[in-house]
């Protein structure tokens, strides 16, 4: 029986490299029999967690009207959640980590309700050659998903991506997404 994989992206640039990663992820888990949803939150209008505290005082998870009320069915009944972002000064694109703070709902004192998510993959990109720069930000999302309860599936880390499609000259690391999202 597949899975229902949230494949959540934060590049603002449609078909860039984190983008093209993204789809060779999401069509080795289809390929293996899993159900995926691309969630892009670049082109939304998601606000930060502004921590009030009203976290399911109300219908939903939080007491902010916006885009993140497409994302909070998806994320409730996903049982694995992939995150795809290009590395943006040490961590996360800004519109993914809106995105991702707004999470909050689900771990604070006023949680009401459990996420599905069970496993959890993080993929980064970028102009940066040296693998170094990246692994603050996969150390955080390893935090995270530790803190969540989220078995980490998988960190790629593509990078010394020169251009917006420095990708499509780099198949192993498309070829290794791919696998990552048949490995699920």
């Amino acid at each position: 029986m597949g899975k229902d994989i949230l494949v959540l992206t934060g590049s603002p640039r449609k078909g860039g490299n984190s983008d093209k990663l993204a789809d060779a992820f999401i069509k080795g888990a289809n390929h293996s029999g899993h159900d995926t949803v691309k969630f892009e939150a670049a082109f939304k209008n998601i606000q930060g967690c502004k921590g009030c505290g009203l976290c399911f005082s109300g219908s939903h998870p939080c007491v902010i009207r916006d885009d993140f009320d497409e994302l909070y069915p998806l994320l409730e009944r996903s049982g694995v959640i992939a995150f795809f972002s290009p590395l943006y000064w040490g961590g996360i694109s800004a519109q993914l980590k809106a995105a991702w703070d707004r999470f909050h709902a689900y771990t604070g004192r006023e949680n009401r309700k459990r996420l599905a998510i069970r496993e959890s993959v993080y993929v980064l990109c970028g102009h940066n050659d040296n693998t170094a720069q990246y692994e603050p930000a996969a150390k955080i999302y390893r935090d995270i998903a530790a803190y969540m309860g989220w078995q980490d599936r998988g960190v790629l880390l593509a990078a010394g991506l020169l251009d917006k499609t420095g990708i499509d000259g780099r198949p192993a690391e498309l070829a290794k997404a791919e696998a990552l999202g048949a490995s699920l």
